[in-house]
């Protein structure tokens, strides 16, 4: 097991883990809660963290958290290849089809 990731905000550490399951990578969250043991608990221990269960996974896993951290928010919106559908910017892949943003 790798720690591959923290963030001290949880939607983000869900949206890494959510991209990599979609690409293959078996993950876990830790300290999903430990927030409220500040006080108690160092804050660097109480961070959410995202793990990978197999560490061959660790390259792969960078790249798409890297390429993740590197995409404009403000791109506006854009169509889908596959079926036309117009989609909003904030969505990777086709609300329709579920065909990835390219």
């Amino acid at each position: 097991m790798l720690k591959i990731y923290w963030h001290h905000d949880r939607f983000r550490i869900w949206q890494v883990k959510s991209l990599l399951e979609d690409s293959g990578i078996q993950c876990f969250i830790k300290n999903e809660f430990a927030i409220g043991g500040v006080g108690e608990l160092s804050p660097l221990d109480s961070l959410p963290e995202v793990w990978l269960v197999d560490d061959e996974w660790a390259e792969k896993a960078k790249q798409l958290i890297a390429q993740l951290d590197t995409k404009p928010n403000d791109s506006g919106p854009w169509r889908c290849g596959q079926c036309n559908e117009v989609n909003d910017a904030n969505f990777e892949i086709c609300w329709q089809c579920e065909t990835p943003n390219s």
